[in-house]
Formats: C-alpha cells, sequence, structure tokens
C-alpha cells in the first residue's frame, strides 16, 4: 500500500487526538515494536500459540511472515517462505482448518493490470522459533478480469478460500475452486456484492460471521458458507491507515490493525454469536446502517476526527488512486 497524502493527513490527525491504546494482555490492543514490520497489512490469530498474531509487510520486504506476542507486541518468530518466487504484493494472511495458514499476495498498484496473482500456503509452526518453511504456491486469476484486492478469508469448515476486492464503491466477493490446485490457474468467480472499499476481512473462528474493514468504517455479515447477508456496521477505531482485521482465537473480539512504524492493533467487542461471550458486543444487529464506508465509534473526539479525516480522503481520492 503506497501511502497517499490523504492517509498522511489522517495519520496526522491520529497522532494528535486519539486515545492511545490500552496496555497489551492477551486479546486487548497493542503495538507492534519490531521496526521490520512497518507495513503490517494483514493480521490473523494463531490456533495454536495464545495470545500470538500473525503479520507480514506489504511489499518491498521479501517473503517473511512475522509472530507477535500480544502481550508485548514483540516478534517471538520470525518465518521465511521458501518455494513461492518473490512476493509483490502482499495484503492478507488467514489460517484455515488444520492450522493452515494462508497468504494473500492479491494487491495490485497498477490498478488491476497483473494478470495473476498467488496465494501461499504452509503449516503453522509448532514451535514459535526463526525458521524456513516451504510453501506451496497457487496462481490465482478472476473470471471478469485483474483486478486489486486486500482481502483473503479461508472457511474454517470447508477450507475453500474466497477473496474480496478492493473498490471505491463497492466490490465483490470472489470464491476460489473448492480445492486449490498448485498447477494451472484458480479461477474466482463473484458471488456477492460488498458494500464497502474493503482493505481487510476476516472469518469467525465458528465459521458464522464474516467481519470486512474498511479504512474509515466496517460492515459484518451472516457468511453462510459464502452465501452473505449484511448484518450491520462495525465500529472500527479510526487508524492512520487501517490495513487489518482478525478475530481473537476465541471469536469474542475483532483486533484492527494499522500501518506504520510501531503500528497499533485495536481490540473491539465481534457483533453477532461470535461475541455471545462478551456482554457488551459491539455493530449494530440490524442492517439500518446505510452504505458504504460507516462504522464510526460514538465517541465526540472520534467523530470530530472522523469529519476531517474523510473530508481528506475523499477530497484527494481520485488524485491518489493507486494504493
Amino acid at each position: 500500500m503506497r501511502r497517499s497524502l490523504a492517509f498522511l493527513a489522517v495519520g496526522f490527525l491520529v497522532g494528535v487526538l486519539a486515545v492511545p491504546a490500552a496496555a497489551a494482555d492477551g486479546d486487548e490492543g497493542f503495538t507492534i515494536s519490531d521496526p521490520r514490520i512497518t507495513e503490517s497489512s494483514g493480521l490473523a490469530a494463531s490456533r495454536q500459540h495464545p495470545g500470538v498474531y500473525w503479520t507480514h509487510n506489504d511489499s518491498d520486504d521479501g517473503p517473511y511472515l512475522y509472530a507477535v506476542d500480544s502481550s508485548t507486541g514483540k516478534t517471538v518468530a520470525t518465518i521465511t517462505l521458501t518455494g513461492v518466487g518473490t512476493p509483490r504484493d502482499v495484503e492478507a494472511i488467514s489460517i484455515g482448518p488444520d492450522n493452515q495458514i494462508y497468504v494473500g499476495d492479491i494487491g495490485d498498484n497498477l490498478g488491476g493490470n497483473w494478470p495473476y496473482v498467488w496465494i501461499y500456503q504452509l503449516p503453522e509452526p509448532k514451535q514459535l522459533k526463526n525458521q524456513t518453511i516451504r510453501a506451496t504456491q497457487y496462481v490465482v486469476k478472476y473470471s471478469d478480469g485483474a483486478r486489486d484486492a486486500e482481502s483473503l478469508v479461508v472457511d474454517p469448515k470447508t477450507g475453500r478460500t474466497y477473496i474480496i476486492d478492493k473498490k471505491e464503491d463497492g466490490g465483490h466477493l470472489y470464491e476460489g475452486p473448492a480445492k486449490l490446485s498448485a498447477s494451472g490457474a484458480n479461477v474466482f468467480k463473484p458471488i456477492a456484492p460488498v458494500d464497502l472499499w474493503a482493505t481487510d476481512a476476516a472469518l469467525s473462528p465458528d465459521g458464522k460471521e464474516l467481519a470486512v474493514r474498511g479504512y474509515l468504517g466496517g460492515i459484518w455479515y451472516d457468511w453462510n458458507g459464502g452465501k452473505i447477508k449484511r448484518k450491520g456496521r462495525l465500529s472500527v477505531p479510526l487508524q492512520g491507515q487501517g490495513e487489518s482485521v482478525s478475530y481473537s482465537a476465541d471469536g469474542t473480539k475483532l483486533m484492527y490493525g494499522s500501518e506504520g512504524t510501531d503500528s497499533p492493533v485495536e481490540d473491539k467487542d465481534a457483533p453477532g454469536d461470535s461475541g455471545a461471550k462478551s456482554p457488551s458486543a459491539s455493530g449494530s444487529s440490524g442492517d439500518s446502517d446505510g452504505g458504504g464506508d460507516g462504522g464510526m465509534s460514538g465517541n465526540v473526539k472520534v467523530g470530530a476526527i472522523a469529519v476531517v479525516a474523510v473530508a481528506a480522503l475523499f477530497g484527494l481520492r481520485r488524485l491518489f488512486r493507486r494504493s
């Protein structure tokens, strides 16, 4: 994700006015302190290592994944991927059945001109230590032509992969084959509209809800095996460049990440059934939220920031399309 003037303006406002995240403890907010991680664009909660989140840089980094301990914000393991060539624009990460990690090299800084993108699959390591792991590389094409995307999810029950493309006026959920093939191209087909300029998405661990975030808001859906039904808005925190979202391992929290050095990861109670354990689960339960990139907090200060941020973002977005 190349930084635009709009997001620098938003980042400045957030830095001046926003309240710092609370100290980390388990699935509470934390700050990624590794100086190597400056463009955290994806986030996924480990299923084998409680309190650990996997992340990666956007581009110009290499085939690396980082395991971050949310109790300290420190990197506890760095994974080097082999068998994948040179990553181009890594934008998403998800964990599927059998503790398999899926990495989405699916961004397109050319605005949708690359004829294919890639997904990498590797087993989540049982031991958290610096190591090299061979991944399987899958070629991905879209049935209706090349496009930019930053959201990849894997159904926790079936292992089927899905991508949401990134478009200002809303994109689509694309469904991949029932099983990815390492030989030949895997064609993804649009199956449902998504009313958001999506920068990331996550499926709840029980496979019941889909959370999709944008820069300034989010929407949650009933998943229903990919036959999504919009349920309401998400209370997405205002961040300098909100790029990632993950459910906590127990499904009660949504963790929102941002790019930048010492980038914050902020927690919010998950809506719907996934957040049932938490009595104050946020997010509207109905679809009376309107459209677009909504989902601001009710806090007056955040609301004031949002007005300025929206003006900065959408006033300049047509001058800075490429991301």
